[in-house]
């Protein structure tokens, strides 16, 4: 490709043609004005001005496209447009009715999905969330007072493990003294007898 058919191209051309221009007129407008400096740019711009000319004048015209030999009555502002497909003249038929219904259908259906969705996001866009960060801290005080209380009756949990031990060994013990005290009744027993 050549480079005056690249976009770079184009757009450095078309920048300094927009740019010549704007200091002819401004050099104009000093020269009208009888400002100092008004000779200068209106020189710089006319000779800038002169170089594209010259540029434009040397590189290739675009290549032009002749859309009414393919759509026949295009330059025409009323006319019914149908292309031509093989050689000069012969021009396909009318649209086929059904066949526009059913593509038209499938895009309403895929726009009425669009829609919807885009529906659905305003909606999330309109929710106010303003207490939410008041609900958060909420909940946070609300778990953090709950840990508290389950650290306190996991204490109470242990000390009540402890109660029950002592309680066992205390009717262990309570068990022992019953079976001397009753051996000591048997032995009272005894000597009382003799």
């Amino acid at each position: 490709m050549a480079f005056y058919k690249s976009s770079w191209f184009k757009y450095f051309k078309n920048f300094i043609i927009g740019a010549g221009a704007a200091i002819v007129m401004v050099g104009a407008l000093f020269k009208i004005q009888s400002w100092e400096g008004g000779s200068l740019m209106l020189t710089v711009g006319l000779l800038t001005e002169a170089f594209l000319f010259l540029l434009l004048g040397i590189l290739p015209p675009e290549k032009d496209y002749y859309w009414e030999k393919l759509y026949p009555g295009l330059e025409k502002y009323n006319s019914s447009i149908s292309p031509i497909i093989e050689g000069e003249g012969t021009t396909t038929p009318g649209l086929n009715g059904e066949v526009v219904e059913h593509q038209l259908g499938g895009m309403l259906n895929e726009l009425q999905s669009m829609s919807k969705s885009l529906g659905s996001l305003k909606a999330l866009q309109e929710v106010d969330f303003s207490g939410t960060s008041d609900q958060v801290k909420s909940m946070s005080n609300f778990y953090t007072s709950m840990n508290e209380a389950m650290s306190n009756l996991s204490d109470s949990l242990e000390d009540t493990k402890a109660y029950k031990e002592q309680l066992s060994a205390l009717n262990k013990n309570l068990g022992s003294l019953n079976n001397v005290y009753g051996s000591v009744l048997t032995a009272m027993s005894n000597i009382s007898n003799k």
